[in-house]
């Protein structure tokens, strides 16, 4: 008799032992996160716990075959950057992920929404700087990342000018030139410029740059 009960307990031990191991819940909300072609893989952690590490896989969409990500292998912050192997502008691709707390104890695998580079990234606002000349005011924007000019070989900048009475006025500023002069402006009078990127074509602009005012001399 005690031999059954002891039995038994071992069994309910180990249907318990079991049971923690299918219960290890997947990652949620998997998702890109991308910046300028910068593409960043999102999710949240299943459980509260710190001791959880992750493993990623990628696909191109169509293919059957998923493939490690170098480097996304075993990893405890719930991100990683997928850049290179999601960088090619005309293919769509899917990610996934599952969460591991031991070795034997893994999680289902969480899929993202399929991502295309083109059509997904944000183009980050661009930053300017201002030069008050006896011309007028000198404009002077920082080129994008380097992966946004290799993408788009046809960029411009839209220049936003503000006059006093509200009135605003809009300039095409061709990237990457060094500066746009503007001329013809009143005298000891604020004016304020705002820059935003555009890729023709695909009507896809930037968020516009932060204000900045100057007044002429």
């Amino acid at each position: 008799m005690t031999r059954l009960l002891l039995g038994a307990v071992m069994l309910g031990n180990l249907g318990v032992c079991v049971a923690a191991q299918v219960m290890l819940a997947p990652p949620a909300q998997v998702r890109f996160d991308s910046v300028d072609y910068q593409n960043i893989l999102l999710w949240t952690p299943p459980t509260n716990q710190t001791s959880l590490k992750y493993y990623i896989q990628w696909k191109i969409y169509g293919e059957p075959e998923w493939l490690d990500v170098d480097g996304c292998q075993g990893i405890q912050k719930p991100e990683c950057d997928l850049s290179n192997v999601t960088s090619d502008p005309r293919e769509w691709y899917y990610a996934r992920v599952h969460a591991s707390s031991l070795p034997s104890n893994k999680s289902a695998w969480a899929l993202s929404p399929r991502f295309n580079p083109r059509g997904d990234t944000t183009i980050s606002r661009p930053f300017l700087r201002l030069i008050v000349t006896e011309q007028g005011i000198v404009v002077r924007v920082k080129p994008p990342r380097p992966m946004v000019q290799k993408m788009h070989s046809s960029l411009f900048y839209n220049i936003y000018l503000t006059h006093a009475s509200g009135e605003e006025e809009v300039y095409e500023m061709k990237c990457c030139s060094k500066k746009l002069t503007l001329k013809e402006l009143k005298h000891k009078t604020k004016y304020c410029v705002q820059a935003e990127v555009e890729i023709p074509f695909q009507d896809m602009n930037s968020d516009r740059s932060l204000v900045k005012c100057a007044t002429t001399l």
